[in-house]
């Protein structure tokens, strides 16, 4: 008898989108008998709420139930959804993402086998809208450049990885190390897999299990997005400073260096040659990614979109990694 499997999905203000991922999982080849969908929303102000409410009422047979989520906090959302839900094994899903037909049925395979406490799958990284800025944007997402070796947005080899986006556990797993971590607004995924691999467990990533996931659309909503990030990720590495990555020191560490230099130039004019060398050839790096885009993509608007895109990305993560560490508070 298969395993029974909840779908948990934290949401506030998705009505674009909620749709899609529910017409998704009601696709899924697993059989619905032995699934359910948990969404757990953040009392929205738009239709989110009523657009679960009619996926309902127009799938009878299908088992989908709503909770509320008063915290309006993404890790809160989770275990919400989490302490509602009857399934054997736990798949985590976000409101703006499309999983593939296969994409349960290959997560309860993987973890029934016993390759890792979680797995997850690689992001098909859309745009969030059509137009050029948010092409460039989901295209530079899926660039090592701007995102380092955080594979799971862009590799084809299956691995052993630090983390997956949208993992799945079995609900075992959480009675051993605890739900997520609501003291974080972000980065509460990967310090869950912190947890699992200090207590002996492993991550496993499978490019056969693909999820669409879209990018943000504009260059304030990723800034936003990105300075979270980075702001988050420090205050969990006040817990666990062993698991920084390069992927995740070189941003503000560049950022800190360029400011170090341009401040030193005001008093040293040789550190000036110094900050515009760095500068530049950082530059012409991004518009040679960006030039390389446009043809692949065969899209001419890249050549800008890209490197702007990027800048966005590693200034506002470097940015907001470095007021985590300076103990700027960041307003929810």
């Amino acid at each position: 008898m298969p395993s029974s499997v909840s779908v948990i999905i934290p949401c506030r203000n998705e009505e674009k989108t909620i749709h899609l991922v529910l017409d998704a999982l009601f696709s899924q080849t697993y059989p619905h008998e032995f699934l359910q969908v948990v969404i757990a929303d953040g009392f929205s102000e738009d239709r989110t709420r009523e657009k679960i409410e009619t996926f309902k009422t127009t799938h009878p047979g299908f088992d989908l139930r709503i909770v509320d989520n008063p915290q309006r906090i993404i890790p809160a959302g989770l275990n919400a959804a989490i302490r509602a839900s009857d399934g054997e094994v736990i798949v985590r899903m976000d409101a703006h993402s499309i999983p593939n037909p296969d994409y349960v049925a290959l997560c309860v395979d993987a973890l029934e086998r016993g390759v890792a406490q979680n797995v997850g799958g690689v992001w098909n990284i859309q745009p969030g809208n059509d137009r050029w800025i948010a092409r460039s944007i989901a295209a530079a997402a899926g660039n090592p450049l701007a995102v380092g070796d955080a594979r799971y947005r862009y590799t084809d080899k299956a691995a052993y990885v630090d983390t997956v986006p949208y993992g799945s556990y079995k609900r075992e797993l959480f009675d051993q190390i605890g739900l997520f971590d609501e003291t974080l607004l972000a980065n509460e995924d990967y310090e869950l897999n912190t947890r699992i691999i200090q207590n002996g467990g492993k991550i496993w990533l499978d490019p056969k299990i693909r999820c669409a996931y879209f990018a943000r659309a504009t260059l304030g909503a990723l800034l936003k997005q990105y300075f979270g990030y980075g702001y988050w990720k420090f205050q969990m590495l006040k817990r666990y400073p062993e698991t920084l990555r390069w992927r995740q020191a070189l941003p503000p560490a560049f950022l800190l260096g360029l400011v170090v230099t341009l401040l030193v130039g005001l008093f040293w004019k040789p550190s000036l040659v110094l900050f515009a060398a760095i500068l530049g050839l950082y530059l012409l790096v991004l518009l040679a990614v960006g030039v390389h885009m446009a043809i692949k993509k065969s899209d001419i608007l890249m050549v800008i979109g890209i490197p702007l895109a990027i800048i966005t990305m590693h200034f506002s993560w470097g940015a907001g990694f470095l007021a985590g560490a300076f103990g700027i508070q960041k307003k929810i």
